[in-house]
């Protein structure tokens, strides 16, 4: 885990090894400072010159200069080290993300991959800034520190090596309590997580069904879980602090009476008072560092939880890449399914697709029509590998889709996903996503093939106007031409519409269709309806049912021989078939 994680240091190797050199240096100055301070009463107690104070005390303000310095510059160092890990862990995860298949999100949640990518990184960062800083000068601390006070103070500095396994005890039982506390916070927090975002992008929903007092509810609920597993947790790690407190006080009172009663009855011979002063500052010194080593390893233990979460972003490997010596070209927009079949999992009890053979030429316009649940979606979905068929093989341009480049195969083929999704930015930002490089002149013909360049122009700012995020400030049906001319923008090979006219009026639908075959003749077009008005046209009728093709022909055929195309068609057509 530490290996994979070391590797989003990168640039920042400087100040982490930076921030532990001047934290040694600091420790040591701090250390040298009270031995400096105990001979310097020992020569006021033996009366010695005002000269002699003065350059003690020249001694002592520059050590503590330096003291400050490097302290300075470590801070600096571990804050430049630590947040610089945290951005590219943040960046890591995100690009890794980005390989993903739909698999692979599917077995993460969206919530949950929010919370790695910002709650879970924080903790990390955290540790780490600790780890570099933190974790260095308490241990360093501790030896130097005891190192002295046994000069200074002899076998009373034994004392400290006692207080040592009892704290060691007491940070192993908090410890193993948290950490299962702390697996299962992370788990609600995703929960948590999830709850927020399906009531802010449900609020228009929410509010017209008036569940407000429900969702708050729900909200609760799932936030009071966290709330009591932290609460859990925080009460054992209290027990940490007193534990502490104890332990110095009782060193306090060791060191008081036994030093006090040493210099008594030596008269100063075995310990004086510069050195009981000195010794009562070095015990501090281990105490306090005791309790800085604890809220370290309060913290690494927090974070571990987070950096396996972290890690199984990193580690997780789509399976859909491109192969070795990938075809990086599309001969044309033909599709060939070979029985194919699919399940979305390999432990599914049923195959989303079974045994489908179907044989699309170039420039074809194919539509597919089927009831809710019959597998339209997962079949384009196959075409542009968003997922690989479970058996057979699909083809384009008469190659395997597995053999081709990924960029190279999906740049070819334009997808309008069932939900269109629109980003934050202008109308033009939105159309570039299609193509980086297109000019006004191409997006405006994009669009006016969409059936989107009439109402754009409408608005006050026309191509500039600004798109909220999700297209919340435009409608349905201007959402989905926006898309669809996006996709256009592509100039892609095949041309899949996955429900993409649904919200729009069936003059505007057949004006789409009508641009499709006079502009983009050569291009293989797809359309998923359920409207049958939007596919009799095509060139092809593809019937669906279940999970197989029932049934292949143009709208008459169809309407002659098959019984699901015609109750369809029937119902869709009652009203003006009456009138």
């Amino acid at each position: 885990m530490l290996k994979e994680l070391a590797k989003s240091i990168r640039e920042y190797k400087r100040p982490s090894l930076l921030a532990p050199l001047f934290v040694s240096g600091e420790v040591v100055l701090e250390c040298l400072i009270p031995f400096i301070i105990a001979n310097l009463v020992n020569q006021i107690k033996a009366g010695c010159a005002m000269s002699v104070i003065l350059q003690y005390g020249l001694v002592l303000v520059v050590m503590a200069g330096l003291s400050l310095a490097c302290g300075a510059l470590a801070g600096s160092a571990c804050a430049t080290a630590s947040c610089g890990f945290a951005r590219n862990l943040r960046k890591d995860m995100f690009y890794r993300i980005q390989t993903y298949s739909f698999e692979n999100i599917d077995k993460f949640s969206v919530s949950s991959l929010v919370t790695r990518l910002t709650t879970d990184v924080t903790n990390v960062q955290m540790a780490y800034m600790m780890i570099v800083r933190t974790a260095i000068r308490c241990p360093l601390m501790l030896i130097f520190s005891f190192i002295m006070a046994y000069v200074m103070g002899g076998k009373m500095a034994f004392i400290f090596l006692v207080t040592i396994p009892v704290l060691g005890l007491g940070l192993a039982f908090v410890i193993h309590k948290v950490m299962p506390l702390f697996h299962r916070v992370f788990k609600k927090y995703d929960a948590l997580n999830n709850s927020v975002q399906e009531n802010v992008k449900g609020m228009r929903v929410v509010k017209s069904f008036v569940r407000e007092e429900y969702e708050k509810k729900k909200f609760g609920a799932a936030a009071q879980d966290v709330c009591t597993d932290f609460t859990r947790a925080e009460r054992i790690l209290a027990i940490n602090n007193p534990l502490m407190q104890f332990c110095l006080y009782i060193t306090m009172v060791f060191v008081l009476s036994f030093g006090s009663y040493t210099i008594v009855t030596t008269q100063g011979l075995s310990l004086d008072v510069g050195q009981l002063s000195s010794l009562l500052t070095y015990s501090f010194q281990i105490l306090a560092s005791l309790m800085m080593l604890s809220m370290v390893f309060v913290m690494i233990t927090m974070a571990d939880e987070s950096a396996h979460r972290i890690l199984e972003v990193l580690q997780e490997k789509s399976r859909l890449v491109s192969p070795e010596n990938a075809v990086t070209e599309v001969k044309d927009g033909s599709i060939d399914f070979d029985h194919v079949s699919f399940k979305y999992s390999q432990t599914a009890d049923r195959m989303a697709l079974a045994n489908i053979d179907l044989h699309i030429r170039s420039g074809e316009t194919i539509g597919i029509i089927g009831g809710t649940g019959s597998s339209k979606s997962t079949l384009i979905q196959l075409i542009s590998r968003l997922y690989d068929a479970t058996e057979g093989t699909v083809r384009v341009g008469g190659r395997d889709v597995r053999e081709y480049d990924l960029d190279t195969l999906r740049n070819q083929v334009a997808v309008v996903l069932q939900k269109n999704v629109l980003f934050s930015g202008t109308i033009k930002e939105n159309l570039r996503w299609g193509n980086p490089d297109a000019t006004d002149e191409e997006m405006q013909e994009a669009c006016r093939l969409a059936q989107a360049d009439e109402f754009i122009r409408q608005f006050p700012d026309g191509y500039d106007t600004y798109i909220e995020q999700g297209g919340a400030n435009v409608s349905g049906g201007q959402k989905q031409r926006l898309c669809i001319a996006r996709a256009l923008l592509k100039k892609p090979k095949i041309l899949i519409l996955d429900d993409s006219t649904s919200a729009v009026d069936t003059r505007t639908d057949a004006l789409i269709r009508q641009g499709f075959r006079q502009y983009i003749p050569s291009t293989t077009k797809i359309i998923i309806a359920q409207r049958t008005a939007s596919v009799q046209d095509a060139d092809r009728i593809v019937v669906m049912d279940g999970g197989t093709i029932h049934a292949v022909g143009t709208h008459e055929e169809l309407m002659k021989h098959n019984k699901i195309y015609r109750e369809v068609y029937t119902s869709q057509n009652k009203a003006g078939d009456d009138e």
